[in-house]
């Protein structure tokens, strides 16, 4: 089977030639492989991220499952850079350049009352207050960023794109998100504010409605619809997901299991709840990244005996004890348990915890994807 094919077999509930294996490394690794300053991707698009990612997943010989990495952007949607912002370089050291957005107004200029930091061996911290930059809130000096790329990233350029994946894997569409709440703001926010958020809540369906008809409109369409968000129990408690986000989760994963299109779901952090929710309460399709504790609370053979049959669990070597820090032995043996835990019957991606480090020894990479390969045949 080809990586595509395998992907297709597991989440259709079919059993593959093998488990399929999909580390999560959609950033730093596939950064840090270009051999370039982190910022070069970030910020001018040399490579775009999701190109590296994809020069890194066939460097490993991974099965692609590529969960919303390309940005696509929609006709008849809201772009920022249409509202006349532009980025600008304000402040420069050594390992970080510190970028802040502007746009001419009047006679002047109206700067973002935020900056993004973008290193050189790391991915970028966006929307810090300026206040913990120590930037003035009008910048002495600023330069623009000349010779940025500008991929195209709107229907042509995401077809592009899917013909470069082919037969390494699946390229995924963001549809809706499972979070709601995302930051210390926002919890506040909804506190101070409830009638916003309840109002915000119905307007999500919406918004999940019509982004799924632009999808289905394209001339070339995902392979599956991507639902999830990071940390969706970090800043939100279930019944706050209850309450803002699983309507239009539920209503996306409805319309697009109606078009026999796969859904998923990343979401870091505690998770045990959300597979439960998501396996007794719609037809999500594949969920990650299953983290164990101290990240997470999910334990990979318990989830694949409560939900195994109605759900593709997708997990969950440790990123740092093991697939950073461990050898390549201790990941081999660490991919062997989870594909005991959960690989019987199918309905299992192997995969890591969430994104692997920069530093992850590419030999652990190898590792793991040749367990799978071996270990993991059906």
């Amino acid at each position: 089977m080809t990586s595509r094919e395998r992907l297709l077999a597991v989440l259709a509930g079919r059993v593959p030639d093998c488990v399929p294996v999909a580390p999560d490394f959609s950033n730093m690794i596939p950064a840090r492989l270009t051999g370039r300053p982190f910022w070069q991707l970030y910020l001018w698009n040399d490579p775009p991220i999701w190109e590296a990612y994809l020069d890194a997943a066939n460097r490993f010989d991974i099965d692609a499952l590529i969960d919303g990495y390309f940005p696509l952007r929609l006709p008849g949607e809201p772009v920022a850079e249409e509202d006349g912002w532009e980025p600008f370089v304000v402040g420069r050291a050594p390992d970080r350049l510190y970028v802040r957005q502007s746009r001419r107004r009047g006679g002047g200029r109206e700067w973002s009352g935020t900056a993004t930091v973008y290193y050189a061996a790391d991915p970028p911290t966006w929307s810090v207050p300026l206040d913990k930059l120590g930037l003035p809130a009008v910048p002495a000096h600023f330069e623009p960023v000349e010779g940025r790329r500008d991929p195209d990233r709107g229907p042509a350029g995401f077809a592009a794109f899917k013909q470069r994946v082919g037969d390494r894997g699946l390229l995924g569409a963001w549809c809706t998100s499972t979070c709601a709440l995302h930051d210390e703001a926002s919890i506040y926010h909804y506190y101070d504010h409830p009638e916003l958020h309840a109002r915000w809540a119905a307007e999500r369906v919406e918004q999940a409605e019509r982004r799924f008809a632009r999808l289905m409109a394209l001339p070339v369409k995902p392979d599956f619809l991507c639902v999830g968000g990071s940390g969706t129990l970090v800043f939100q408690t279930v019944d706050i997901f209850r309450q803002l986000a699983l309507p239009a989760v539920k209503r996306a994963v409805e319309l697009a299991s109606a078009a026999g299109l796969p859904t998923h779901i990343h979401s870091c952090g505690p998770e045990a709840q959300l597979v439960r929710i998501m396996a007794e309460e719609t037809g999500l399709t594949v969920i990650d990244p299953l983290e164990k504790p101290p990240m997470g609370d999910c334990d990979l053979a318990d989830l694949k005996r409560r939900f195994g049959s109605r759900i593709v669990l997708k997990g969950n070597l440790h990123t740092t004890e093991t697939m950073l820090r461990g050898s390549a032995e201790d990941v081999a043996a660490a991919a062997r348990r989870a594909i005991d835990d959960a690989a019987a019957g199918g309905r299992f991606i192997l995969s890591t915890g969430d994104q692997c480090g920069r530093d992850t020894p590419d030999a652990n990479l190898h590792a793991m994807v040749r367990t799978a390969r071996t270990y993991g045949r059906y």
